[in-house]
């Protein structure tokens, strides 16, 4: 299948790391609306360039766009792909609005195309094997879900000075204007509702709590840089995430379940180790075993290194099974259908910012001393 990158930025390079991987994907030619950003890519990876949308559009070579461009772009590339009659493979989110991501779903089903959106983790080895441990329920009936995506204090690390392979900075007036929630919540997002079943409510807070990320670009947008959501699936389950570039960096699940514990460290790690940890009954009373046990991985990624310097994530896995499934003409995995519930979940939590109503406490107290031996 033949495929062609709008967008040649810093994510660019993660779907490079691993594109040669997938004999079924053949990267025909790349663009970007900044000529020189495009040309220096494809200097450095050997590849054509097009000078334009329109000539990339009107290459009957190309059976897939994949786009990489920034977020407030995805709506207006992903629509032209596709009247062009062009499959399409987004970076999330699919849009930063519902209604048009719910417009491009409808033009993909009405032209038969095949629209699908990052992240593809859920078709990686660890989200695969935590669903497997939860259809043969190792834990017993699941009731609650404690989800984190939290990377640190952003703004106070060096992250002017990080480059991808290609040698592209790190667009940070893009990552702080888009936020983390839209960034960076899809990754547990992604895999919560194939293991539970479609979401049917979202209670959420967000909020600026560092608005100027103590830059010196002047940002035009405050979007949140924390949120937490509560979300009720259609199976009952109850998911608490949490999303931030303020707390310390915490990437941890734990899927709670009548007879124990299924966790993981890290989901950006596709080999990233699964333990259980069953509850046991000392003296009539039920705790959680102090040992983890690991549960065997469904696979092993391949070979060492492979993706290393990209978070051990293969970007192009969402891409090949996209592929896979036009070629055999069979619904993808991350169908057009479900990244739109997905997005729309992402969305609720970030435009909790605007939506949400704060409750205005009532009540106070006078100051109390901390006691004598903790002066």
């Amino acid at each position: 299948m033949r495929v062609a990158i709008v967008g040649c930025g810093f994510v660019a390079d993660f779907y490079m790391r691993t594109l040669h991987l997938y004999p079924n994907l053949e990267l025909v030619g790349v663009m970007d609306r900044d000529s020189d950003r495009a040309s220096k890519f494809a200097t450095f990876y050997s590849v054509p360039i097009y000078n334009t949308l329109e000539e990339l559009l009107s290459d009957p070579q190309v059976d897939i766009v994949l786009n990489l461009t920034n977020p407030r772009s995805h709506y207006s590339v992903s629509k032209a792909c596709l009247e062009a009659g062009k499959h399409v493979y987004s970076e999330k989110p699919i849009s930063m609005d519902f209604l048009e991501a719910k417009e491009l779903v409808e033009i993909a089903e009405k032209r038969g195309l095949h629209l699908s959106s990052a992240p593809c983790s859920l078709l990686g080895e660890t989200a695969q094997t935590i669903w497997k441990a939860l259809r043969e329920q190792q834990v017993g009936k699941v009731r609650l879900v404690y989800a984190e995506m939290d990377d640190g204090l952003i703004h106070k690390v060096p992250y002017k000075k990080w480059r991808s392979k290609s040698g592209t900075p790190w667009p940070y007036k893009d990552e702080f204007e888009v936020g983390c929630t839209l960034e960076h919540a899809g990754y547990y997002l992604t895999w919560l509702p194939a293991f539970f079943g479609p979401a049917e409510t979202v209670t959420a807070f967000s909020a600026c709590l560092i608005p100027d990320k103590l830059t010196d670009d002047v940002l035009d947008v405050q979007a949140p840089d924390f949120s937490v959501a509560c979300i009720k699936f259609a199976s009952g389950v109850v998911a608490r995430l949490t999303c931030s570039i303020i707390a310390p960096h915490n990437h941890e699940i734990r899927i709670i379940g009548d007879d124990g514990i299924i966790g993981i460290k890290d989901c950006w790690y596709y080999e990233e180790p699964v333990y259980i940890q069953r509850r046991i009954t000392i003296r009539r009373k039920t705790i959680e075993n102090p040992f983890k046990q690991n549960y065997r991985l469904v696979r092993k990624v391949g070979k060492k290194g492979e993706y290393q310097g990209s978070k051990h994530m293969d970007y192009c896995r969402g891409v090949a099974e996209l592929a896979n499934a036009i070629t055999n003409q069979h619904p993808s995995r991350l169908s057009a259908r479900y990244c739109l519930h997905t997005n729309e979940i992402v969305l609720a939590i970030q435009n909790a910012l605007d939506t949400g109503v704060a409750y205005k406490v009532t009540t106070s107290f006078d100051p109390i001393e901390p006691m004598p031996w903790a002066k």
